[in-house]
């Protein structure tokens, strides 16, 4: 009997999809950066970064998943230091600490915990699959999940504290959550969300927000039609940018808005809409569609995973990437308030890319050592 290698199982066509958004995002940054000086170093780096993630993807991928599952409280507690340690040794940018500086280098370790959160939540499920699905084990679960959340709060990164709790949220209802409890915490939710809403445009301070923070959503429920500055400018030069590219765009490099650098953090936030002006719809929807690949591709991962922590990883991941690519296209279409959150693969970030490769890896890992058919 021969023994296969489970490099035969190794999924091309999602590292295929990866490579795609990460070569046309580069390009993309290439073009939103419109020849600022100080911004033409980013290029490189990104392409470091990728080259980087292709790395990460080959080595988590030969390394069995279950051996990140074996060493759980040791990166759960070695991710929370170093969440701890941004408060003393972080870097601020704009009103939050949320980055080491390493040489030219920006690394930011929340990036990194959200993979680290979707390890310990496969973990977790997989040692409660027999358990009732009461109050307790939700209670459980929550309580891993906060040990990492708080430390994010606090920097403060409340965008990212909204992605860990959606894919909280996403576990718990693959995993059998009642309809009852579904309907409890959605209704806490959005009496959470109407009062937060409330105080805001009333001008209250609410505790945990940033003042920024609640200034994005007001600006969100009630835009000012005048303002020049701030995330209203952001969002209007968004919008105009999408709008002038009609369906075929006004060609790489000769996007109007982006390229007379109306349009703001361009090649991070806003670099959808970058995309959008240059390549028009069909560059859009070619976004759209290559993410809807790499979900897909999770998605059957974790249909095909030999158990329930692998399952949950790749699932886990899918939820990441669908998720921040929902948010950050909405915040450019403005039906959701300005997040931060990036563009999977595509927006320029050091951290990002490399954390979603390293999420990637861990797919393809599971996808290698997925259950065999039985006839």
């Amino acid at each position: 009997m021969t023994r296969t290698t489970p490099w035969r199982n190794f999924d091309f066509l999602l590292l295929g999809a990866i490579v795609l958004a990460s070569a046309f995002g580069t390009a993309m940054i290439r073009s939103a950066i419109a020849e600022n000086e100080v911004l033409l170093p980013l290029i490189n780096r990104q392409i470091y970064f990728a080259l980087l993630g292709l790395v990460v993807i080959f080595l988590f991928a030969a390394i069995d998943y279950r051996y990140w599952l074996s060493i759980y409280l040791f990166l759960y507690f070695g991710i929370m230091m170093f969440l701890i340690s941004l408060s003393s040794l972080g870097q601020v940018a704009f009103g939050a600490q949320r980055w080491f500086q390493v040489g030219v280098l920006f690394l930011q370790p929340t990036e990194f915990a959200k993979i680290v959160v979707i390890l310990i939540l496969a973990k977790y499920f997989e040692a409660t699959q027999y358990q009732p699905r009461d109050l307790k084990w939700v209670l459980k679960g929550f309580i891993w999940t906060f040990g990492l959340m708080v430390w994010i709060l606090l920097q403060p990164n409340l965008s990212n504290v909204v992605v860990i709790m959606v894919i909280f949220g996403a576990m718990l209802w693959i995993n059998g959550l009642q309809i009852k409890h579904i309907f409890l915490f959605g209704g806490i939710g959005a009496v959470a969300l109407a009062l937060v809403v409330s105080l805001t445009v009333a001008g209250i301070r609410i505790p945990f927000l940033q003042e920024y923070q609640q200034q994005r959503i007001a600006n969100f429920v009630l835009p000012d039609p005048n303002a020049t500055f701030g995330a209203v400018y952001n969002v209007q030069q968004a919008l105009i940018a999408i709008g002038s590219g009609g369906y075929f765009g006004q060609g790489y490099g000769h996007g109007s808005q982006t390229q007379l650098r109306f349009l703001k953090v361009r090649h991070t936030d806003f670099i959808f809409s970058a995309t959008a002006e240059e390549f028009g719809l069909l560059g859009g929807v070619l976004i759209i569609l290559v993410l809807a690949l790499v979900v897909w591709r999770c998605i059957r991962a974790a249909q095909k995973a030999r158990d329930l922590s692998g399952s949950m990883i790749a699932f886990g991941v899918a939820v990441l990437i669908f998720f921040q690519g929902a948010v950050n296209i909405g915040v450019n279409l403005n039906i959701v308030p300005v997040s931060g959150l990036p563009l999977p693969f595509i927006s320029y970030g050091g951290s990002g890319l490399t954390s979603l490769m390293l999420g990637i890896g861990l797919v393809e890992s599971v996808a290698m050592r997925h259950k065999q058919m039985e006839f």
